[in-house]
Parts: structure tokens; sequence; C-alpha cells
């Protein structure tokens, strides 16, 4: 009675390119021919797309008729050459892997009998150096070899490429459960590499504390979809988690408690564990706005907690630093250095610049005095002048501690406008990171000055957006909210003013400011909409999202197995009946 419960009265066959439902019923014969969801998934899709891989490749992909029954409990890996530094994050990456294909069942209990799969991964060199310019592809090739054992090679230039190649084969590996037994196609050939270098999501730890697990969970999600980029956005003015030995007041003063910290052996932890990902852990100090919490006691800014708020910042409480004060940049340093310390295999630092209020160091007589004494008034231009005094001494304290002039990113501001970001950001050292809208004319002047651009443009990529208004009634600021369509449509290319222009863009960022976000709901926020930036990004399909609709469906079913609690889509129904949920569309979902 229990396997006659298990077994699935339906099958699956695919036509004009869905899997459409079939009953099978208890008929053996109808049941050894049967196709289960998850198996016409992998062939069945528009234009020979793999079903269950995502994002998408974007090189040629072949897909044989056969497949084979695998057994999890063997699986061998074979190296093409001495691992060397390379050993401990494989390690980490064939534990994650083993655990993928664990989950992969959902816990029924699998058939014996399952064929061997070998793991050949030829990797060029041992470099662990992952920024703008690493090779990223691979080249993965499923075939048979002797007692129909499988036999998978993984080509790739470095770890990085190879841990991608690994995180397709997972997805190739399906559970069938009319069978109760996992499989994989028997022969494939897969050339893939992403499109953007740039590919990540920044997490704001500050307005509320995330804890270190859920972290560590979002990395792990981020490397399932082959995301590149965990920007941690770690201060603000409303808390500084971060604890800095040499300067102990900011986290003492600054932290929610004493056990929402984050120590330097943490953020090493962290850096890591993301790391055996290939996710790379950009740290930002945003300054000299967005500080405040931790500060009182050093005397060192100006505005804080003022009130009314809303006449010196954008949300409480406000709070800015004090560039004239020499200590502000001996402070800097220390918190430059200690950081720099932390966050290894970075290679860009997010100095933040946003957000920046004149009103705020207008209220201060010692600034103004210090910048009569300068010769300077008390116009925008003057206060823009400050602002530079700020970034240049500030980034002289952060070359002091860096080992090389690795880039700057900072946000889109005042400064990053004209007439000012001529004069005060060096191209050829700045970044900017997009956070207007999408279609701001903004964006291609600073490309036609030549600037490098991350996008996260707040009307497709802000993921806090759509929630009630937590300062005033209604919703928040950049309602409504914003869906996974509407993250997968958002084409970069259409903000260059010209084709030459499009390899200024290295990339996009999904944000999250926590204000109304936290350990608890975290997944929700990110998932599964994390994953349609994700796939712009890698393939940046000419389709829109109506084409990887089905596929996303069962993407989010593989988030869920394994253990991210992503936002549901449809009902299940639409997972199991392809193509009669979305509206169509000229003929088509």
């Amino acid at each position: 009675m229990l396997n006659s419960f298990r077994a699935p009265a339906w099958g699956y066959r695919c036509t004009n390119s869905r899997c459409e439902k079939v009953p099978i019923g208890d008929d053996p014969a109808a049941r050894e021919k049967a196709v289960s969801l998850s198996v016409c998934r992998l062939y069945c899709g528009d234009g020979g797309v793999i079903g269950t891989v995502w994002p998408r490749p974007t090189g040629n992909y072949q897909l044989g008729n056969d497949l084979v029954h695998v057994d999890p409990y063997k699986v061998e890996f074979q190296w093409g050459k001495v691992l060397g530094a390379l050993g401990k994050y494989w390690d980490a990456a064939i534990e994650r892997f083993r655990g993928q294909l664990k989950v992969r069942s959902d816990g029924e209990e699998l058939r014996g009998g399952g064929k061997r799969m070998v793991v050949k991964v030829n990797v060029e060199d041992d470099s662990l150096v992952l920024n703008h310019g690493t090779d990223e592809g691979y080249k993965l090739t499923v075939g048979r070899i002797g007692g129909g054992d499988v036999m998978v090679t993984i080509d790739a230039a470095n770890y990085f490429g190879a841990r991608h190649g690994l995180e397709t084969l997972a997805q190739l590996v399906v559970f069938d459960d009319i069978r109760m037994e996992l499989q994989i196609v028997g022969a494939v050939e897969i050339q893939d590499a992403p499109v953007y270098t740039h590919r990540g999501l920044s997490l704001d730890t500050s307005r509320n504390y995330v804890d270190v697990a859920s972290i560590k969970r979002t990395i792990d999600a981020l490397a399932m979809v082959k995301m590149n980029v965990f920007h941690w956005h770690i201060t603000d003015s409303q808390s500084w988690p971060l604890v800095i030995r040499s300067q102990p007041t900011l986290h003492t003063y600054g932290a929610y408690s004493r056990k929402e910290v984050y120590t330097a052996k943490d953020v090493q932890d962290i850096v890591e564990y993301a790391l055996a990902r290939g996710v790379r852990v950009v740290p930002e100090l945003d300054a000299p706005a967005h500080v405040g919490e931790g500060w009182e006691k050093t005397n060192l800014t100006s505005c804080f907690n003022y009130q009314p708020w809303t006449k010196y910042c954008v949300e409480p409480p406000c709070g800015q630093l004090d560039p004239s004060k020499d200590k502000v940049y001996d402070v800097l340093e220390d918190i430059y250095r200690e950081m720099n310390a932390m966050f290894t295999h970075s290679d860009v630092f997010h100095m933040g610049g946003d957000e920046v209020s004149v009103s705020c160091w207008n209220t201060s007589t010692e600034i103004q005095q210090w910048m009569k004494a300068q010769g300077w008034g008390l116009e925008e231009a003057d206060f823009l002048k400050l602002w530079n005094h700020f970034q240049t001494n500030a980034l002289k304290r952060l070359d002091k501690s860096l080992k090389d002039n690795r880039p700057i990113v900072m946000w889109t501001s005042r400064l990053t406008e004209e007439p000012y970001v001529d004069q005060y950001l060096d191209k050829d050292r700045y970044i900017v990171q997009i956070w207007t809208t999408g279609d701001d004319p903004k964006i291609a002047k600073l490309l036609q000055k030549g600037y490098r651009l991350i996008i996260s443009n707040y009307d497709a990529l802000y993921l806090d957006c759509g929630f009630a208004g937590w300062v005033q009634g209604g919703n928040n600021w950049c309602s409504p909210y914003i869906g996974w369509q509407k993250v997968y449509n958002n084409d970069l290319k259409t903000v260059a003013p010209s084709p030459q222009h499009s390899s200024q863009i290295l990339g996009a960022e999904a944000t999250l400011w926590t204000e109304q976000a936290d350990t608890l709901s975290l997944d929700a926020r990110f998932w599964p909409r994390v994953s349609a930036l994700a796939e712009r990004l890698w393939t940046d399909p000419s389709e829109g999202w109506q084409a990887a609709d089905s596929r996303m469906l069962v993407h989010r079913e593989r988030l869920v197995e394994n253990g991210i609690a992503a936002e549901s889509l449809q009902p299940k129904w639409c997972l199991q009946n392809e193509g009669h949920c979305p509206i169509e569309q000229g003929g088509r979902v």
C-alpha cells in the first residue's frame, strides 16, 4: 500500500515544447513508458532549452536521449593536476555537490542498482583571483564508460569556472518519482560562460541585524545561480555591528546588542565560505553620510539624531561625519586597516557616498567657520568642495592599508553629476553604482564620460519596495512591489547610449535595505527574484520572462529543496500543468 501511495498516477509527455500531464494509473506497461515531470523538464522547452538548468547556458549545448540511473553514493572525483592551494575549496565544493544530490529525492527511499558517476575536473591554473577579469567559463561533457557507468568531464581555466560546471551538473541530475531513482542524461555537452562579470546582490545589515547563518544561506543560494558578488552594506546610521578592535566604542555603543555583532573571525569565515562558492565579498563603509550610532562618543559627526529629521536626512536617525576634523581620518584609517584585513579576496572597496545632505553640514557652526577659513562660501558648490575634501582624504587613508590601487565604488549622488563628477572623481579609479531609475539620462552621461557602472536601478532591482510605509501611512517610497518578471526583463543594454558603451556596464546588483527585513524574512525578500537577475546577468536572454516562466517554477522548487525559503510564485498546479497559468501574449506565454 505504501509503494502504491507513493507512485504517481500521472506521467508526462512533451507536446508543443510543453510538458503535458497524461494518466498512467496502475498499468505496468504505461508506467514503464511513463516520463516523470522532472525528466520531461530536462528536454522539453522552446528552442531546446535545458529545463532544469538555471541560469540558461550561453553557448552550445547538446543532450542525448538516453537516461542513466545513478547512485548518489557512488560519485568519484578525479583531478587533471595536483590541487595545491585549491584543495580545501574543492573539499567544500564536493561536500556541497553531494548534499545537493542527497536532497534531490526529498527524503524518499531510492531504488538500488544505480551506476557509478566519475567526475574529472581539469583546471588550467590554481589562481583564486576572482575579479572583473576572471574567466568563469567552463565546458561540461557527460558520456558512458565501461559497465555503463557515467563519466563527467569539466574543463575550465580556473576553480571558479569549474565550480560553475559542477553546479550545472547538480542541476542535470533529476529525481524520477515514477521509478524512485536519480537519473542523468547519458550524453551531454555544454559550453558556458557569463555575459556580465559583476553579478551580485547587496545586503544591508545595519537597519536590522542579519545573523551569520542567514548570510551563509544567502551565499549558498547565490552559488546555485552562479552569482559572484555579495556586496555587504555592513554599517549605517541606525547601528554599527562591525567589531573594530582599535575603535571599540563603535560597536560597544553602536550595535543593537552585544550578540548582534560581526567579529573579524565572523567576517573572515564568511569571506572564505563565499570564495569556495564562487562569490567574492565586497565590503562597503558608507561615508560621509549614513553614520550615527557608535560615533556619538567621538564628537566627529554633525546633525546626529536631529529633529525633525526630515530637514536633515531621508530617514532617522540623521548623521554625517565632519570633514573639517582631522581625527575623522585617523579613525577611518583604523577602520579601513581592520576591514581590509578581514575582507580578503575582494578586488574593490565600496566607499558609499550615499545621500549626503548639505543641510546637515550647514547646521554646524564649526564646519561653517572652517569653510570660511578656506575662503569658501556656504553655497552648494562650496559644500561639494567640502565633500571632495572628505573623499580625497578618506581615500588616502584607505590606500595606506591597500596593497594595490584597486577600484573604488560609489553610489550615484550629487557628486557623480555634472559639473562635479569630472572635477572630483577619476573615471579610471571610480566605478559608479546606479540607484536611480533605469531610464535616467544621467546614466548615459556617465557612460559617455567613460565611467564604468554597476546597475541597481531602484525601479527594477530594489527588493524592499512595495511594503507598508514605516515612517508614514500607505506604502513605502519605492512601491509598488517588484516581481521577478520585472527583474528578469531589466535589460542593462538599454541604458547605454550606443553599443560601444555597453562594455562599460560591468553588471548589476539587486539590493535589499533592511528597514523592514531581517533574518526571519531574508529568504523571501531575495528569492527567487535574485534568480531572475542571475539569468539576466549570466545569459542576457533576448526573450522576455514568459519564455522562462515554467523553468522558473522548477528552479524555485530546487531552491526550497536546498533549504532556501523562497517565495511561492504560483499555485503548484501551474508547475504540474505547464502553460495553463500565464496569460498568453502574442499567441505564446
